[in-house]
C-alpha cells in the first residue's frame, strides 16, 4: 500500500471512529443505550458500515470517559448504573465541586468571567430549547468553565471525568425539570455571581444542576420508567 493510500485509510479510520464515538456517546448520554446494554464490536461495525479498527478507537474512547466498561471477560456494555455506589459518587462530586468553585471566586480573571458567563449563556439558551443533550451537554461546559478559572489543572480532569459520569443522571434530572410545572429559571446565577464577587461560596451554591442537585430527581425520574 502506498503511502498516501495508507494515510488516506487512517484518516478515514479516525472520522469513522469520531463519529462513532459521537453517535454512540449520544445514545448513551440520552439512554437510547440503557445502561448494561452489551456493545459487540462485530455488530456496532456493521450497525455502522465501518470496519471494527474505528468502532475500537470509539469505544475506547467512551471506556476513557466512564461511558462504557470492559468485564474481564472482555464483554463491553454501556457502564451500569451501579445504585449501590451512588453515594460514593456523589460525596466525590461534592468534595471536589466544591473545592473547585472555591478556587474559581479566588483565582479567576477577568476572562475566566467572561467564559463561565457566556457558557451560562449557552446554557440558558439550551434550556429555553428543551433539548435534554443540549442542556447536559452545556451544564457540563459551564461547569468546566468554572473548573479552568480555578487554574489547577490536577483538578480538571477528574472534575471533567465525574460530570460525565453523571450526564446521563443529568438526562433524567431535565427530563424531570422541564416536564414539572415549575419554572427553572437561572439557577447558576448565584453561583456565578458569587465566583465574580470572590464571596465564599455555600455547598447549596457549588451544586447547581450537577448529579448533587439532581438526586431527588434521579429517584423520582427512576420511579417512573
Amino acid at each position: 500500500m502506498s503511502k498516501t493510500a495508507a494515510e488516506t485509510e487512517s484518516g478515514g479510520r479516525r472520522h469513522g471512529g469520531r463519529y462513532i464515538y459521537e453517535e454512540l456517546r449520544k445514545q448513551i448520554l440520552t439512554l437510547q443505550l440503557k445502561p448494561g446494554s452489551p456493545l459487540d464490536e462485530v455488530s456496532t461495525a456493521t450497525q455502522f458500515g465501518l470496519s471494527r479498527s474505528p468502532v475500537r478507537d470509539a469505544l475506547a474512547r467512551l471506556v476513557s470517559e466512564g461511558l462504557v466498561t470492559i468485564l474481564p471477560n472482555r464483554t463491553t456494555l454501556v457502564t451500569p448504573f451501579e445504585i449501590e455506589e451512588f453515594p460514593k459518587y456523589i460525596s466525590a462530586l461534592d468534595l471536589i465541586q466544591r473545592a473547585v468553585t472555591q478556587l474559581a471566586a479566588l483565582h479567576r480573571m477577568p476572562r475566566d468571567l467572561a467564559r463561565i458567563r457566556e457558557a451560562d449563556h449557552a446554557y440558558m439558551q439550551a434550556l429555553a430549547s428543551g433539548d435534554f443533550q443540549a442542556m447536559t451537554e452545556t451544564n457540563k461546559g459551564l461547569h468546566i468553565a468554572i473548573a479552568q478559572a480555578a487554574n489547577n489543572p490536577h483538578f480538571i480532569g477528574y472534575y471533567e471525568r465525574l460530570l460525565g459520569e453523571g450526564q446521563r443522571l443529568s438526562h433524567l434530572h431535565f427530563d424531570f425539570m422541564v416536564s414539572s410545572t415549575s419554572n427553572p429559571g437561572n439557577d447558576h446565577k448565584d453561583l456565578i455571581d458569587a465566583i465574580e464577587t470572590r464571596t465564599p461560596i455555600s455547598p447549596k451554591s457549588s451544586r447547581t444542576n450537577t448529579p448533587c442537585s439532581s438526586r431527588n430527581a434521579f429517584w423520582i425520574t427512576c420511579g417512573r420508567t
